[in-house]
């Protein structure tokens, strides 16, 4: 089993190399797919060390087009057989990821959520906390999911079901998207707890309470279009 690891980055510098290496160290077959999303503090330049690693494909962009949008790319590029999605910062700890991807390599599931919330969570605001809830929620009546954390960064996907839906995010959209689309066709979600360091906007937190609203409605959405 190859895994396809997506690391969508924008503005990223301090993180971005640990990010990578720590990705780099898990004992599994895989491929890293960065990519730039038109970063403008010097990620590009850090990237720059990695164009000579044969496991590692770096993808550019001028502007900033969106997480989704840079999710979407690096899809097309993906060879592997199980997509992951890390985000380049240290919230999500990559050496959770073989464990993240186990059911689906031992063909118990097709889908897996890191759930934080059957796991451990530091450093969450209420605000945050209270936007997670509300979309676990409608993603569970809106679509029966029977999942304890939508909006998780830590989502592993068998390739080309992952690679079957016709996607459209742009943002932060990305998560209830495709928590929507997959659980519309009835596919069901494996979860395992995970843990979750949490940051600030200081720090480079870049989701916000507008993408909280963006999130909910694209949940409501894609209960009644495709």
């Amino acid at each position: 089993m190859k895994l396809s690891v997506i690391i969508p980055v924008y503005n990223e510098k301090a993180n971005i190399a640990a990010v990578i290496d720590a990705v780099k160290a898990i004992d599994l077959p895989k491929e890293i797919i960065v990519v730039d999303d038109g970063s403008t503090d010097g990620t590009s330049e850090v990237l720059e060390h990695y164009k000579d690693d044969e496991t590692i494909r770096v993808h550019s962009s001028v502007l900033n087009f969106g997480k989704g949008t840079a999710i979407r790319v690096g899809l097309k590029y993906a060879t592997g057989d199980v997509i992951v999605i890390q985000d380049a910062d240290l919230e999500y700890d990559p050496q959770q990821i073989p464990d993240l991807v186990g059911p689906i390599e031992r063909g118990e599931a097709d889908v897996v959520y890191g759930s934080r919330f059957r796991g451990s969570i530091e450093g969450m605001k209420f605000a945050n906390w209270l936007a997670n809830r509300i979309l676990i929620l409608a993603a569970n009546i809106l679509y029966r999911a029977g999942i304890t954390d939508e909006a998780t960064c830590y989502k592993a996907f068998r390739a080309d079901l992952m690679k079957s839906l016709p996607l459209r995010c742009t943002r932060f959209e990305f998560c209830p998207e495709v928590t929507a689309k997959l659980r519309k066709r009835g596919v069901k979600i494996h979860e395992i707890p995970i843990h979750y360091a949490g940051r600030t906007a200081a720090e480079g937190k870049k989701v916000n309470w507008k993408d909280g609203f963006e999130a909910l409605w694209t949940l409501v959405k894609y209960r009644f279009r495709e």
